[in-house]
């Protein structure tokens, strides 16, 4: 038989076991609910970019957000601040948003969301992103070199979307330079982003065949729209983490640079260009800086001193084999034709004069009412 103290202490240590088991249990459970936030949970995504192009990325990431059906949302908008825009840049107002901020706004995001850095490492920018609690960012034209502090907010990572085949190109001009080389293969990488520039481990990267026409401003709009597809068909590996896996190193086998591109080179020389460098350049710069030349109009019928102008050349084409002086400009009705290096024309199709809108190569020899052409 048990004594009443015995019984007591019996009592005493049946509560400890109840109290430890429902601890015990608690602590599973709290457990659980954490991995299933992780797996589970409306995930948080960041989005940086500045240009046009960039702001057409993010307005196809939010759209996919909207209808993911809980999967992620947009919980920030990251974007270089506002500039002047326009000749002279000067305004007696504040410069305008950029194109993605603007695109926010227009969407209705939060304007707590809105960050406008001049520069990412700025402290107070990243004290404000880690209390964000970011799972994912993804970057397309951003602008801003992201440091290690930035790379290291986000749970799962960064991924930039990149127009190249990397480690092809790597750099502030891809599509560019890949046009200039006259290369007819090119292509867009989604990798997640590591301190070395477009260095990262590559998750997608999808191939494009170019006919030899396209300009850099068009081809950007298709390489980022396809690179933000493969993204977002990406994005539920991403989340439960397979991505971060899967991921490839890049290596250093086919490894190029592309440098921003300075003003100067838009200037033509076509002593020193073929028709051919001469018309990649043509669509490689075409908008910015341009392409532009320098001719010698010379009136033949009211004689006088010749004149000399500058005019940008917008869209061209190879010609055939040079026929006459070398630096004599073939001029017909719709035929504007400029003698290159290695004995090829460099078939204009459409020109800007100074002073006056883009027309098309019969409009512009028209206005040259007879006169001749030359380089100088």
């Amino acid at each position: 038989r048990s004594t009443t103290k015995e019984m007591s202490a019996m009592t005493a240590a049946a509560g400890r076991f109840v109290v430890h088991a429902a601890a015990k249990m608690t602590t599973k459970m709290t457990t659980r609910r954490k991995r299933n936030c992780c797996c589970y949970c409306t995930k948080r995504v960041a989005f940086l970019g500045t240009p046009e192009v960039a702001a057409k990325v993010f307005e196809r990431l939010h759209e996919a957000s909207v209808n993911s059906n809980g999967l992620f949302e947009i919980a920030a908008v990251i974007s270089q601040p506002g500039r002047p825009r326009g000749r002279g840049r000067k305004s007696s107002g504040p410069p305008p948003p950029s194109p993605v901020t603007q695109s926010a706004i227009d969407r209705g995001v939060d304007e707590a969301k809105l960050l406008n850095p001049a520069k990412a490492n700025e402290p107070e920018f990243l004290e404000t992103l880690a209390k964000m609690n970011l799972d994912l960012c993804v970057t397309a034209a951003y602008g801003n070199f992201l440091p290690q502090k930035f790379l290291d907010i986000p749970r799962l990572g960064t991924l930039n979307i990149h127009p190249s085949l990397l480690p092809q190109f790597r750099g502030a001009a891809p599509v560019q330079r890949c046009i200039e080389s006259g290369l007819e293969e090119t292509g867009v990488t989604v990798a997640f982003t590591v301190l070395k520039m477009d260095a990262g481990p590559i998750l997608t990267q999808t191939k494009y065949k170019m006919n030899g026409s396209e300009k850099a401003h068009e081809m950007l709009d298709v390489l980022f729209d396809i690179g933000v597809e493969s993204l977002i068909e990406q994005l539920p590996k991403v989340f439960t983490g397979e991505a971060g896996e899967i991921a490839k190193d890049q290596g250093e086998e086919g490894l190029s640079h592309a440098d921003k591109v300075s003003s100067e080179e838009g200037d033509l020389d076509f002593s020193a260009l073929s028709a051919l460098e001469a018309h990649n350049k043509v669509r490689a710069f075409d908008g910015w800086p341009g392409t532009k030349a320098t001719f010698i109009i010379q009136d033949e019928k009211k004689g006088g001193e010749p004149k000399e102008i500058v005019a940008k050349i917008l869209t061209t084409k190879v010609g055939g084999s040079v026929e006459g002086g070398e630096k004599v400009v073939k001029v017909a009705k719709k035929q504007f034709s400029i003698p290159c290096k290695g004995g090829e024309y460099l078939d204009v199709l459409e020109v800007q004069p100074p002073g006056k809108k883009p027309m098309d190569v019969a409009s512009f020899v028209n206005g040259l009412k007879g006169s001749s052409v030359s380089l100088p």
